[in-house]
């Protein structure tokens, strides 16, 4: 694989049975042979961050420990991929290139509230500050997908024949915030969309290289261009006298007849049109000169692309039963009564996997509900277990404590929410948390079983008038420290509307001194660890970007402060254990472990249900130009082939799901 120029672009695949970071590390580990500059000379493009990291750690293994300057290695970000930024780019100085600087983009959080404030100030607007966040969600999703295509918005009204007319006015009359209100809005913000600045990086970047090749070997490995932006990259990238691409788990076996007709819904669609768009044929698709240690048989790959072959081609199917047996060694299959029995099978054998010196164990599932139940089965043999997508924001103590300061104002002290706050392990009221947890109990059995006492703090109180001193012992200056610490919040509550951001700073002076205890100010309890970070995070930046939106009513602060939460997740950062996983279908396309465990596998699962849009029906996003909803079939399907084709996989399933009847995924049935 030495440098050269090529006559056509340098295209190469890893085969789905083969581990693709330890692949691609060893063939650049082999073409840099002694010489520890040629493999830091090396620019590496991957799909995500998390591939990055799973790369560095596949030269640390071939290495077998030995110091090595490894290759620079960049995220491209794709936006299916859930990685909009790109990393290391579009910053000068000693990490960037100064023909990349861009505008930054927007946060997530900033563009959401501009799109509510948007959305309520519409005439006529019933919506509420809550519905007005959750549907400014879908409209930046939409912006996204618009700038993804490279598509203009001028093309909407032209979509739909007279008989719509009517119905399509509605929503296009709705869309004039994207179409008239936003670009003037994002102007001034002096950013722009993640979407947007994303596509400009990867097409000045593109422009830069074939103008100027960087010194030195660019490898992009790993995408297989669903955006048309990385996809022109990797065409520059390809055409680079030493620039290569390489593909994952091309279908080689497939006639041409079938190669023709592939549909969104196969898993080989993705790669078919990246490669039209190489402006090559399949067969001018090398093959990488480096296997990994460990591979799947052969049949296994061959096997399932011919069970996946499109229906209507002419292609003669291989003979099943001359490879059934090898293809599925190392194969199998579970079905399970339910989701509990399901997780417990999985955590039972990522256990014994343990028993194996030095084997890893991942479980590859888009189901977050199984993840949880099969980390929740782990802690009871103490064993804390890696998830790459983490514990989302509200179902952390911390998040749950936030919320509860908010419901207890909101709801005029309703006991089970009262009782929920001060019993929660946070809560503290500036004593010891066990204290606080006992005069709970005794508020709890003296105050406030039977009628609901009146509401608020005086209702609290009048509820132990009727009891003598003795009874009620410490619970009125209880009560007292009580009331001061939720006083702030209180009496934000009491006036008719007021500015987020004031409502955001009381929220969290409330929080913090509901957290304080006799020892610690309530900020040094309430924001550490992991979750208390980025919720900090998440207030601060609340806080700061609040002054884009109205003031609103406060008893609408609670689902508008649900919707911020809501897509935070938590990821610990230390204390799991190192040969245990839990991945996404995004995390799993590039790595492999010794034993794979595909769960989760049934319908409207893996693969997902197909979602339709808010804004348009199918034919009319087809005319637009927008990606159908089934174009997430096959890519999940190619996730699917992948993670087949490690060694050791089981297959598992739940045949009832909340009592209902499941259809077993479809590659199941093949």
């Amino acid at each position: 694989m030495t440098a050269q120029t090529f006559s056509k672009p340098s295209v190469f695949t890893i085969p789905s049975g083969w581990s693709f970071v330890d692949s691609l590390a060893k063939g650049l580990m082999s073409e840099a042979g002694d010489e520890p500059s040629k493999l830091a000379a090396m620019t590496v493009l991957l799909p995500t961050r998390r591939a990055g990291r799973s790369l560095r750690e596949a030269f640390l293994r071939l290495s077998q420990g030995r110091p090595l300057l490894l290759s620079r290695m960049m995220s491209l970000g794709d936006m299916d991929d859930g990685e909009l930024p790109i990393g290391g780019w579009g910053e000068a100085g000693p990490g960037g290139d100064a023909a990349l600087v861009v505008p930054p983009a927007v946060s997530g959080l900033r563009r959401q509230l501009l799109l509510a404030r948007l959305i309520m100030a519409r005439p006529n607007n019933d919506a509420t500050p809550e519905q007005a966040m959750f549907l400014a969600v879908e409209l930046a999703r939409l912006l996204d997908q618009v700038h993804t295509e490279r598509l203009e918005f001028s093309k909407l009204e032209q979509l739909v024949p007279d008989t719509f007319a009517e119905h399509w006015r509605v929503t296009l009359e709705f869309l004039t915030i994207l179409t008239e209100l936003w670009p003037g809005l994002i102007a001034a913000e002096s950013a722009l969309d993640p979407a947007d600045r994303r596509n400009r990086l990867l097409e000045a970047r593109a422009r830069q290289w074939q103008e100027a090749p960087p010194a030195g070997p660019v490898i992009a490995a790993g995408s297989t261009g669903s955006i048309p932006a990385t996809a022109d990259l990797l065409v520059t990238i390809a055409r680079m006298p030493e620039g290569r691409v390489v593909l994952p788990g091309l279908d080689r076996d497939a006639s041409d007849d079938a190669w023709d007709n592939l549909g969104p819904l196969h898993s080989q669609y993705g790669i078919a049109q990246l490669i039209r768009h190489l402006g090559i044929d399949r067969a001018e698709v090398l093959d990488w000169p480096m296997a990994s240690s460990e591979a799947a048989p052969p049949e296994r790959t061959t096997l399932i692309n011919a069970a996946l072959a499109p229906a209507k081609t002419n292609e003669k199917p291989p003979v099943f039963k001359k490879m059934a047996a090898e293809a599925v060694s190392g194969v199998t299959r579970i079905d399970c009564p339910g989701p509990s029995e399901e997780a417990a099978i999985i955590a039972l054998m990522m256990r014994r996997n343990l028993r194996l010196a030095g084997r890893t164990t991942a479980l590859v599932t888009p189901d977050r509900g199984l993840a949880r139940r099969v980390a929740a089965e782990l802690r009871r043999w103490d064993i804390e277990i890696d998830d790459s997508a983490g514990l989302p924001l509200t179902q952390t103590p911390t998040g749950a404590f936030l919320r509860l300061c908010i419901s207890a104002v909101a709801s005029d002290m309703e006991p089970v929410t009262l009782l929920a706050l001060l019993k929660h392990p946070l809560s503290a009221v500036g004593s010891r948390p066990e204290d606080c947890r006992r005069q709970a109990r005794s508020l709890e059995r003296l105050a406030l079983r039977g009628p609901r006492p009146s509401p608020g703090m005086d209702g609290l109180r009048a509820a132990l008038q009727d009891l003598d001193l003795a009874q009620r012992g410490e619970l009125p200056d209880y009560l007292d420290h009580l009331e001061t610490a939720l006083k702030p919040l209180t009496n934000v509550f009491t006036e008719g509307s007021a500015a987020l951001a004031d409502i955001v700073r009381a929220h969290m002076v409330s929080a913090e001194a509901m957290a304080a205890t006799n020892k610690n100010p309530g900020a040094e309890n309430l924001w550490s660890h992991e979750a208390g970070e980025m919720a900090a995070g998440l207030m601060h930046e609340l806080e700061q970007a609040a002054c884009a939106f109205p003031e609103i009513k406060p008893r609408h602060y609670s689902g508008l402060f649900e919707a911020t939460m809501a897509g935070r997740f938590v990821r610990p950062r230390y204390g799991t254990h190192p040969r245990l996983f839990i991945w996404g279908l995004l995390e799993a396309r590039l790595q492999r472990a010794d034993l794979t465990i595909l769960g989760g596998l049934n319908e409207g699962s893996w693969p997902p249900e197909v979602t339709t849009s808010p804004w348009m029906s199918r034919p009319m996003m087809e005319a637009f130009g927008l990606s159908l909803p089934e174009r997430r079939i096959g890519l999940t399907a190619h996730d699917f082939v992948q993670c087949l084709g490690a060694p050791q996989v089981a297959l598992t399933r739940a045949e009832r799901v909340a009592g209902t009847p499941t259809v077993p995924s479809r590659w199941l049935r093949l």
